[in-house]
């Protein structure tokens, strides 16, 4: 069957091995390795992952991410990596433009595919990788989007309560998330910043994992919006080497950003509870603020990421002479992930949410989960959602149905 596990020769009782690929080797690449070098060290798994190879175009850089992030082999062409025999899940962590190529070939081979956020740059994209790996599921094949956030054990807590109806109908969901590594007008042209690669700005950068909080956490999805997008640094300093093809003498050393800044965005969930977010790179003094609350008829939830062992909840059905927000220390073995970790009150971080990432994509190889959560097909309704708000934006701010949304 395709994406078959290979089974150690030298014991019987260690599980299958999972030979992983992975296609691109910076920020992303870096806690990826970290999340599938950690997870069967923590966690108990049907299958073990083996580290078998890295993809990128620099031979040099990419061999020397292999030896330190402990890979076993280097590839140049990632044509090659999605096809080799020790290979049975292939994890994309290259810029948007390439997402759809990429996992496309890989599922066409009998891969099981992990996929980084945003899951492509546009709705046709998704649309495709939908397709495929809604027929590689036929055979048995694997297709998960990485909105690593969801594997955060607050929020994974905030969903089983949602679930348990603590909140009773929801009334609003509120949305930031605040970076400011950006606000210096001579911060270098990236490729973050240029639409071709990155397909949008802080909205796909920021906004996807905003969306797909929101609609995972209420567990319905966003059927209109009514946005507001701005850039606000225009021309940013070139590269050296920059894929835009500029010059660094041409146009004063200096080339145009091509994406938004912020973006600024209310919406309407198919129960008719209202929604608001907003996503900015230029928020001085914020470096990873990602904050949300949650507002039902029963009470209320809050969570900051960067406090994200704690999550904020109010039981308005209590007295109200003692109600009132409580902190829960979210560190106990009855929390979601936590029964493998450390004792309660001993904390975790942002990596940890790349080894939970891994653990629960490898029980879904294991177990023949062919839609594991968050699956294409979220990956692509979070797309929908970036689309109608940069179509909203350019109409200022007119309401802008989600195509294919129920509501």
């Amino acid at each position: 069957m395709a994406g078959k596990v290979q089974r150690d020769s030298d014991s019987q009782a260690a599980p299958p091995t999972l030979g992983v690929g992975m296609v691109g080797y910076a920020f992303m690449g870096a806690a990826h390795s970290q999340g599938w070098r950690t997870a069967g060290r923590v966690f108990d798994l049907p299958l073990r992952p083996v580290l078998a190879a890295i993809g990128g175009r620099d031979a040099v850089a990419v061999r020397a991410a292999a030896a330190k992030h402990g890979w076993a082999a280097a590839e140049t062409d990632w044509r090659t990596l999605v096809t080799r025999d020790d290979v049975q899940l292939v994890d994309v962590c290259t810029p948007g433009d390439s997402h759809a190529e990429i996992a496309i070939a890989a599922l066409e081979a009998g891969k099981h595919v992990l996929c980084e956020k945003p899951l492509a740059n546009s709705v046709a994209e998704a649309e495709a990788m939908v397709a495929a790996a809604e027929a590689a599921a036929a055979r048995g094949q694997v297709a998960m989007v990485g909105f690593n956030y969801r594997r955060v054990p607050a929020i994974a807590y905030a969903r089983r309560l949602i679930a348990e109806n603590r909140l009773g109908a929801l009334r609003h969901v509120r949305v930031t998330y605040l970076q400011d590594w950006l606000v210096d007008p001579d911060f270098p042209l990236t490729w973050r910043l240029e639409r071709e690669h990155a397909g949008s700005g802080a909205l796909g950068d920021l906004g996807a994992h905003a969306v797909d909080l929101a609609q995972y956490l209420a567990g319905e999805p966003l059927v209109g919006v009514s946005a507001l997008t701005e850039t606000f640094v225009r021309e940013r300093p070139l590269l050296a080497g920059a894929s835009t093809g500029l010059s660094a003498t041409g146009s004063n050393g200096r080339g145009p950003v091509t994406v938004d800044d912020a973006a600024l965005f209310t919406g309407r969930l198919a129960s008719g509870a209202l929604a608001s977010f907003e996503a900015t790179r230029m928020a001085a003094g914020r470096k990873n603020a990602l904050r949300l609350e949650i507002n039902g008829e029963r009470g209320s939830l809050a969570f900051d990421l960067e406090r994200l062992n704690e999550l904020s909840f109010h039981d308005h059905t209590e007295p109200a002479a003692s109600a009132g927000f409580r902190r829960i220390l979210v560190t106990e073995s009855g929390h979601p992930y936590l029964e493998a970790w450390w004792p309660p009150g001993h904390a975790l971080g942002y990596e940890h949410t790349f080894v939970h990432q891994a653990r629960d994509i490898v029980h879904a190889v294991a177990g023949g989960n062919t839609a594991p959560a968050p699956s294409f097909s979220d990956g692509l309704q979070v797309q929908r959602v970036l689309a109608a708000v940069e179509e909203s934006a350019e109409k200022n701010a007119v309401y802008t149905p989600v195509p294919g949304a129920a509501g």
